[in-house]
């Protein structure tokens, strides 16, 4: 089989010639790693390559795109992907400019996790894994641990030519602890842009979500009600990106007459201490994080809410130059099987000026909300399960309630946060989702945060 560059090389030259409005073909290779335990048991456990590319054709405003995993006919591509377009477009076709690049930009991974034996990785669970059964009244538990190192060639017809590597890890621990038909679980989420050694040295942490699972089968729910609640940066921002940040995505905002309406840029959506941002340039190194996106656009900091104005959202190409805004480098696709569309990288409300013992000093009775098992949104309505919950009284962190559920309504709640904190704090445990594509590597963040006439629930 031919060497992935010397395929690329050869492809570059027929994309410039192509018959088509705009040409682009993306080649992947990829290794990757697996571990997932189920109680004591070690379900799976492996290792695998694999490798393909795409071709995508831009006709009169329509696309054509074709993936494939073998070189075999690759030259048949083109023609095939422009034929696609050709049936799929009855208008004309709108792209922002982009500055044509060519570039290498290698891993930035401190400890690459394909450098790790299979062997070494399984050691580690398992400790990990002991150390929760070691705990009482846990019953069970849940370990998924995977890494992969991704080489991406991009080219297109407009002769940029971009070759970017990336390493990727994340490890996924849940401790369950039962008694009396009551079920309590807390869990630990994290990763890293492929630095292996961000995944080690979690025991003591490890101890205490089991210890804090079977604490929680004799903790008071919390009453149904309006309170004051206060966010941990984990939890901030999954509502960065979940209630408000998919909202920003300029695919849904263009193809929904309601929601244009809604986020019609200039509104004001909170205080002027509410800044929110997305970007896979700052700050670095995050799970989000690359230089040039699946269309070879540049990365670039864009601010969604500055000053609580709604000033800005993410963009493809197609989507900028159909709203005539500026591209901002959020075209992304999950593997080399699907075209990119608009996604998150880094989405995190950005820090204030108060310490965490000022957000809580006046509040007489609230709630602290950390972590989180899940959630839903639709629209602007949003629902959020707290992993962990405690009662604030008089000002202080009082007694651990049993997780909580918040609801409301992303901008009613947007307006409702009148206390940032100075703490910012970044999660890379996630995985987004959007359409069939999923879990595409982002991080989110926030400093705590505290929000006004929040609607709890409890079970």
């Amino acid at each position: 089989m031919p060497q992935i560059e010397e395929v690329t090389q050869s492809l570059a030259e027929k994309l410039k010639k192509g018959k088509a409005d705009y040409l682009e073909a993306r080649f992947e290779e990829t290794q990757t790693s697996q571990i997932v335990y189920r109680g004591k048991v070690l379900e799976s456990i492996g290792r695998s390559t694999a490798s393909g590319g795409n071709v995508r054709a831009l006709v009169k405003g329509g696309w054509g795109f074709t993936s494939f995993n073998s070189y075999d006919g690759l030259n048949d591509r083109i023609p095939l992907a422009i034929e696609q377009a050709r049936a799929a477009g009855t208008g004309k076709s709108h792209l922002a400019p982009v500055e044509p690049a060519k570039e290498t930009v290698p891993s930035s991974a401190a400890k690459d996790p394909t450098t790790v034996s299979l062997a070494e990785k399984k050691r580690l669970l398992d400790e990990y894994n002991e150390i929760i059964w070691s705990i009482p009244q846990i019953k069970t538990s849940h370990i998924q641990y995977s890494d992969g190192r991704k080489k991406v060639i991009f080219m297109n017809s407009e002769d940029s030519f971009i070759t970017q590597e990336r390493a990727d890890v994340t490890l996924y621990l849940s401790a369950i602890a039962a008694k009396d038909g009551e079920v309590q679980q807390v869990l630990i989420s994290t990763g890293s842009l492929g630095d292996f050694s961000k995944i080690t040295g979690l025991h003591k942490q490890v101890k205490e979500i089991a210890q804090n699972a079977v604490a929680l089968l004799d903790a008071p729910q919390a009453k149904d009600g309006e309170y004051t609640v206060v966010l941990d940066p984990f939890l901030g921002g999954v509502f960065a990106h979940e209630a408000f940040g998919h909202l920003s995505e300029s695919d849904f905002v263009y193809e929904n007459d309601r929601l244009r309406e809604i986020m019609e840029l200039g509104k004001q959506f909170g205080d002027k201490h509410l800044n929110i941002v997305d970007s896979a340039s700052d700050p670095a190194g995050m799970r989000g994080s690359y230089k040039y996106d699946d269309e070879g656009t540049p990365s670039v900091k864009t601010y969604l809410i500055r000053e609580g104005k709604l000033v800005g959202r993410l963009h493809s190409r197609e989507t900028a130059a159909k709203m005539n805004e500026k591209p901002t480098g959020n075209a992304r696709a999950v593997s080399y099987r699907f075209p990119p569309i608009v996604r998150m990288t880094n989405t995190y409300i950005e820090p204030g000026a108060m310490s965490f013992q000022d957000i809580i000093a006046d509040i007489k009775e609230g709630i602290y909300a950390r972590k989180m098992y899940g959630g839903t949104t639709a629209m602007e309505m949003f629902t959020f399960s707290a992993g962990e919950a405690f009662m604030i009284r008089n000002g202080k962190i009082a007694e651990a309630l049993r997780p909580v559920k918040l609801t409301g309504n992303v901008f009613n709640t947007l307006q409702n946060i009148d206390a940032i904190g100075n703490d910012l704090g970044m999660n890379q445990g996630g995985g987004c989702g959007k359409g069939e594509q999923m879990p595409l590597p982002v991080s989110t963040g926030s400093p705590h945060i505290r929000i006004r006439h929040c609607l709890i629930g409890g079970k």
